[in-house]
């Protein structure tokens, strides 16, 4: 019957919806449609444009072919503006094998453009990564810093002790709101041309995104 030709039981490998740590499942990492990736960074990546692919859908997680690896040292930086304002709940991080694994993670919020010699600021959270391969483990950030974020940067300052550090995937979980009229004038750097532009609230937000 056409029952049993979908149902292999429970046990014939992930699918969308198993396997989700809560509610929503992959749903629950959609920020990455929400990323401006125009004007998306990742410093010290070896390869031009890496850095962008490894946010991507969560069921496409386990995707291995897609990953950053940095180049002069063990350290990478992302620059990650949204296109709205962010509610960030959790971030995952799928890393290399053995030593290449980021081991830390930093997190800033709204200070874009930020460079490696910006790192020495306060982050808002610090996370000590453990080793995950398979996209098991969730960080969840400190929902009240992180609640109106149009710009993430996240560094990872060392791994597990390899020259360069690998990393896969990083999922970002939380809610996205358009941006009001005035955080568009901070966080679009295209309208500074003319600052005396009071067209600004006709800006629609982007509703469509290219996968």
């Amino acid at each position: 019957s056409a029952a049993m030709a979908h149902g292999h039981g429970p046990g014939h490998g992930p699918c969308c919806c198993c396997g989700a740590a809560e509610g929503g499942g992959g749903a629950a990492w959609g920020l990455y449609l929400r990323i401006d990736r125009q004007r998306l960074q990742c410093l010290n990546e070896r390869r031009e444009g890496s850095g962008a692919l490894v946010f991507r859908s969560w069921e496409q997680r386990g995707d291995r072919a897609q990953f950053v690896e940095s180049d002069d040292d063990e350290e990478l930086l992302f620059n990650v503006p949204f296109t709205g304002n962010v509610k960030l709940k959790a971030v995952m991080v799928l890393g290399g094998e053995g030593g290449t694994h980021p081991a830390e993670l930093r997190l800033f919020k709204n200070v874009p453009h930020m460079s490696f010699d910006d790192v020495a600021r306060e982050p808002e959270q610090t996370f000590a990564l453990s080793r995950d391969l398979t996209g098991e483990l969730e960080y969840p950030t400190k929902i009240a810093r992180f609640s109106n974020v149009y710009h993430l940067s996240m560094h990872f300052p060392k791994n597990f002790g390899a020259e360069t550090t690998k990393i896969f995937y990083i999922g970002l979980k939380g809610e996205w709101t358009e941006a009001r009229r005035h955080e568009v004038t901070i966080c679009s750097y295209e309208a500074s041309a003319n600052p005396a532009d009071h067209k600004l609230e006709q800006i629609t937000p982007q509703t469509h995104f290219i996968s």
